[in-house]
């Protein structure tokens, strides 16, 4: 459940406005999360592609299913052809730490502030626009929210491995050591707690009570599946306005941060960026032309599944069978329970999941390498472009390189 608070939100938004097959995207992504898990042994979560999914929330009836569909195939076939031919690999080879650094800085930033915007404001998700204040109060208000922050702050601390059990026990006179290990044990169980699970079905109860008519209005059964028409002015559109800005997204965050934030978390588990790049596109060549909701994999996912205890592929194989099971049973009905989910609850899962992917930069120890981070990172969150604040960190990485050549050459350094 760590990743649902970037998942729910997004493709709630779009099936409100923009009447998104939420049964055929709910079979589509389990059925890519299962085969991700499995093949690739860590949580590597299945998002929505957000630069698309900003584009078709803020165009209006401008840019449609087929439009958003036209952009995730182009993407798609993009990112196939990278991976094949092993540009993706070259590219995942050259570019500099730092610059990968800034650019999961920016996005873990990003998701932590959007998450303390859902907590503290009641949001419109349809029209992604914020309406008010949230009241302290209710089924949605801040109490409940700051209450289940504190909860998985308990759980899990600041996301250390290991914290030391202190004494050992058999340090400890006879007497007092069975007291000692229950105590222990007590607090192993509570620590080892499916937070983020209980906070998620906690919602669940609460979009029931918040709306107990919603048990009446749901349908049994699935979404009916058929082929989306693009138009040619839908292709133009689509790859105008949505591949052309989520590219360079899905290249830096969907697959080299992805493939690097991987390797520090998981070591022993060793696949090509060349294979994540394949991977997201056949996602999209195949589940965008039935209309399920252009996907890719994310950064931010896979450190929101190691922030609640994923730490192999089984936990988003589970989470795929959900999602398999919720599309065959309740199709688009689903959406009638989510729209009644506590959006502070969403935030809060968000905001751990932010957290958890900015705090993968702490490796920068040199001042240089903090320096092209934060300048790349302020560029992406100012400029809400992963690309330009890329392309900036590249260029400033380049000059600092090229200043200490000029140095070492007048001063007769090595």
């Amino acid at each position: 459940m760590g990743d649902l608070g970037t998942y729910i939100p997004i493709v709630l938004a779009l099936t409100l406005a923009k009447d998104l097959n939420l049964g055929v995207t709910l079979l589509f992504t389990g059925i890519y999360n299962i085969i991700t898990g499995v093949f690739y042994g860590v949580p590597m979560p299945v998002q929505p592609m957000k630069s698309i999914a900003a584009v078709a929330i803020s165009h209006g009836q401008d840019f449609g299913v087929p439009e958003m569909m036209a952009a995730g195939l182009c993407t798609g076939v993009t990112l196939l052809l990278l991976g094949v031919t092993g540009l993706m690999g070259l590219a995942y080879k050259l570019i500099p730490m730092p610059v990968v650094r800034g650019i999961q800085l920016s996005q873990g930033l990003s998701f932590a502030l959007t998450a303390v915007k859902y907590v503290r404001i009641v949001q419109n998700l349809s029209k992604g626009k914020s309406v008010g204040e949230r009241p302290w109060l209710g089924l949605d208000g801040l109490v409940l929210a700051i209450t289940c922050a504190c909860f998985i702050v308990m759980v899990h601390g600041a996301g250390e491995e290991s914290e030391g059990d202190g004494e050992d026990a058999s340090d400890l006179p006879c007497e007092s050591s069975p007291g000692r290990r229950r105590r222990r044990s007590v607090w192993r169980i509570f620590a080892s707690s499916p937070s983020a699970m209980i906070v998620f079905m906690l919602g669940v109860v609460l979009a029931f009570i918040r709306n107990p008519r919603v048990v009446k209005e749901i349908t049994f059964g699935p979404s009916s599946i058929k082929v989306v028409s693009i138009s040619r002015h839908a292709w133009k559109d689509g790859f105008i306005k949505g591949a052309i800005p989520q590219i360079p997204l899905s290249v830096l965050n969907s697959i080299i941060a992805v493939c690097k934030l991987s390797s520090d978390l998981f070591p022993e588990k060793k696949f090509s960026v060349a294979s994540v790049s394949v991977s997201v596109g056949m996602m999209n060549l195949v589940g965008c032309w039935f209309g399920a909701m252009p996907c890719c994999h994310g950064a931010g996912g896979l450190a929101g599944q190691y922030k609640f205890g994923g730490r192999s592929g089984g936990c988003v194989a589970v989470l795929g069978i959900a999602k398999l099971v919720l599309g065959l049973v309740l199709g688009s009905s689903l959406v009638k329970v989510l729209n009644k989910f506590p959006v502070g609850l969403l935030g809060v899962l968000l905001l751990f999941a932010g957290i958890e992917l900015a705090m993968a930069c702490r490796d920068m120890n040199s001042k240089q390498d903090s320096f092209v981070m934060l300048v790349c990172t302020a560029i992406s969150l100012v400029g809400s472009s992963a690309a330009l604040g890329f392309l900036c960190g590249l260029v400033l990485f380049l000059l600092l390189k090229l200043r200490k050549m000029c140095k070492d050459s007048l001063c007769g350094t090595k």
